[in-house]
């Protein structure tokens, strides 16, 4: 371990210590008998006898464990009465393996229905995860599928712990999050400060257990990088992530109602999905759940095909910038006019992309030319461009392509990132059939580094001419020159956008504030009645730093920010003003308006604030705001701004924690 991999983990360490209610080596989470069965998961020398003499000394475990090899779900014909007998009958893992979950489940899982976290259904997840991922390590021949087993059962362990010793909750974290947000590893370090995964490695090094079970808590969504300590556990925390990846695909994930994490290309390099029966491997777990299920109270599905065409589908998908380009017939004999693959001298989209699809149709008379967009984030195809412009019919508009609904030949040419020819009468189910109701068409995938950005489509709909194979060597110049200009203009706008926010809560920065009031005030003074500008202030900031540390400044900071993104208008405006101070601006308001919208604010930062106290040392949370409506005696909109600081100020001088609107210039 290097020094900054030290530094990394002891700061993660002082987090940890900062939100749990005690220190982390007196928690108490799993039992001492569980920790041995965990280090028996690697320890070569392990015998059938140390895993018996473990469980006999704790006679409760001993009675569970008869119970369940005694019931129907194990079949043995005569009652088993000692340890040592049912690990010769059921084998050293087997036994383990069952020890463990009851461990598991009798002192981590606290079902509680009203709590946003339910904890039986995390239980299921568990099982689940570890139960697929030992299949498919033996599948591979993974030379130890029990520590694979036990790495599935706890890689979430981290969220029990914050649920159970956080001073903030899991179920605090989900409630302020809403159904309608991604729990992602970001959110979570907004909120607590440090991820599941970095506080369940911590607890992992407390107890001790083998490395490889460490790297799969700590990496199962993020594949280590060369350098990482963890790196020669790549096979490990691969078919874990995948199998918690096929998990949350299933509806069977660590929390209800929220999307499934992305699958990672690395896990899909690392893991040979070829060489994998999905629904074998499917009903295999399935028959392993269904011995708990009774005592679980837990129902899992059983339509194994159906499952396994849907994850091999979701798995292609996520595929189609894996593959390299393979050489085809289209790379030869290119023809295609100058115009069309001249350097575009255009950044935006918007100008560049119309004209390339003119200047195909000029070329090539096809009697409809699209450019499809590839949305990665809802996995659908967007039509952003068309040629002629009255190519789409309302009616067609706004024109999307679900991946899912991809099949066939098409599916093949966008895994492969090959130009296709596509006769419709071949495959009628076809998406894009459906929608244009053309015979045949052109597909040219769009690339850039060999990624996927977007396609080309091509048809003579109306026309009915017929469209030959010769064309897709003429139009995969065009489409190379069009992903070179999307990446570009993508970067430029990155690079905008970048230059325009505040790199801590990436709202606009105080550049962008100047340069958007400026505009604003540009325009005739009628049209500024309805302008509202707001002065947030954290109160006593500084104590945040002096408690807790700079970063809890930071935190308080990013989640002040993100209040506003969720309850502020598409149409409005917020940025950072600076420190501890943000501005808001509104349109077509009024003072009530104004003031119910800060008054929104100002309760919900007050809100998270109690749901965080704790964290923050018992210093609460809250901001005064002041807010300033225009009035014509205003002819910039720094006085409107000054107005603004000092009804803020006034909120301050009130007792904080309060929302001051002033409607006119403060007489001096």
């Amino acid at each position: 371990m290097t020094d900054d991999d030290r530094d990394a983990l002891e700061n993660i360490r002082s987090a940890a210590r900062s939100i749990l209610k005690q220190e982390i080596n007196y928690l108490q989470l799993v039992p001492s008998v569980a920790v041995k069965l965990l280090k028996l998961t690697h320890d070569d020398n392990a015998r059938a006898e140390d895993l018996t003499r473990i469980i006999e000394t704790e006679p409760t475990l001993a009675a569970r464990i008869l119970r369940n090899v005694n019931s129907a779900a194990y079949y043995i014909p005569n009652k088993t009465t000692s340890i040592k007998r049912a690990v010769n009958i059921l084998g050293f893992s087997a036994v383990r393996q069952l020890a463990l979950n009851l461990l598991f489940y009798n002192k981590m899982i606290k079902h509680d229905p009203k709590q946003q976290f339910n904890q039986l259904f995390f239980w299921q997840h568990c099982l689940f995860v570890a139960s697929l991922s030992r299949a498919i390590a033996v599948t591979i021949k993974h030379p130890d599928p029990d520590l694979v087993y036990t790495g599935g059962l706890i890689h979430d362990i981290g969220k029990v712990v914050l649920e159970t010793y956080g001073r903030v909750t899991y179920s605090d974290f989900i409630a302020v999050m809403g159904n309608n947000r991604q729990l992602n590893l970001a959110e979570e370090h907004n909120f607590f400060g440090l991820t599941h995964t970095e506080i369940g490695h911590v607890f992992c090094l407390e107890w001790q257990l083998p490395e490889a079970i460490k790297a799969v808590v700590a990496c199962h969504h993020n594949q280590p990088t060369s350098d990482s300590p963890f790196a020669e556990y790549n096979t490990e925390i691969a078919i874990v992530s995948f199998a918690n990846y096929i998990a949350w695909v299933q509806g069977i994930g660590s929390i209800a109602n929220h999307s499934h994490p992305a699958l990672q290309q690395s896990v899909l390099e690392t893991i040979n999905i070829d060489r994998l029966d999905i629904e074998s491997l499917l009903q295999q777990v399935d028959k392993e759940m269904q011995n708990t299920r009774e005592f679980y109270g837990i129902e899992f599905p059983t339509l194994h095909k159906l499952r396994a065409t849907l994850i091999k589908a979701t798995i292609n998908l996520s595929q189609l910038s894996a593959k390299p380009q393979a050489d085809t017939e289209f790379k030869a004999n290119r023809r295609v006019a100058s115009s069309l693959t001249a350097p575009h001298q255009s950044l935006n989209p918007d100008d560049f992309v119309p004209k390339t699809l003119e200047a195909i149709h000029n070329e090539f008379s096809f009697d409809r030319s699209i450019m499809f967009n590839s949305d990665a984030k809802r996995r659908c195809l967007v039509a952003s461009h068309w040629w002629p412009k009255l190519a789409l019919t309302i009616e067609q508009q706004p024109f999307e392509i679900d991946i899912g609904s991809v099949s066939g030949k098409l599916l093949t040419a966008l895994r492969d990132k090959q130009a296709v020819l596509i006769d419709t009468k071949s495959e009628r189910n076809n998406p894009f059939h459906k929608h244009l109701q053309s015979e045949e068409f052109i597909i040219v995938p769009v690339l850039r580094d060999n990624s996927l950005v977007g396609l080309l489509y091509a048809d003579n709909a109306l026309s009915k001419r017929p469209m030959h194979r010769h064309l897709l060597a003429e139009l995969m110049p065009i489409a190379d020159e069009l992903g070179i200009a999307l990446i570009n203009a993508r970067q430029y706008d990155m690079e905008k956008k970048r230059a325009q926010l505040d790199p801590l809560t990436q709202l606009f920065n105080k550049r962008m504030i100047d340069q958007f009031l400026t505009q604003i005030f540009q325009r005739e003074p009628i049209s500024l009645d309805k302008i509202a500008i707001g002065f947030i202030d954290i109160d006593k900031f500084k104590l945040f730093n002096d408690l807790c540390g700079h970063q809890a400044g930071d935190d308080a900071l990013k989640i002040v920010a993100d209040i506003l993104r969720s309850l502020t208008r598409p149409a409005d405006f917020i940025g950072r003003y600076g420190g501890e101070e943000f501005l808001f601006v509104l349109k077509n308001t009024d003072e009530n308006g104004a003031r119910g919208y800060a008054e929104r604010i100002r309760k919900e930062i007050e809100r998270r604030g109690k749901i965080l106290s704790q964290r923050f040392n018992n210093h609460l949370l809250t901001a005064s705001i002041g807010v300033a409506m225009f009035n014509k005696q205003y002819s910039h909109h720094k006085q409107m701004i000054e107005i603004a600081d000092q009804a803020m100020y006034q909120a301050k001088r009130e007792g904080r924690n309060l929302v001051i609107v002033l409607n006119s210039p403060i007489q001096k």
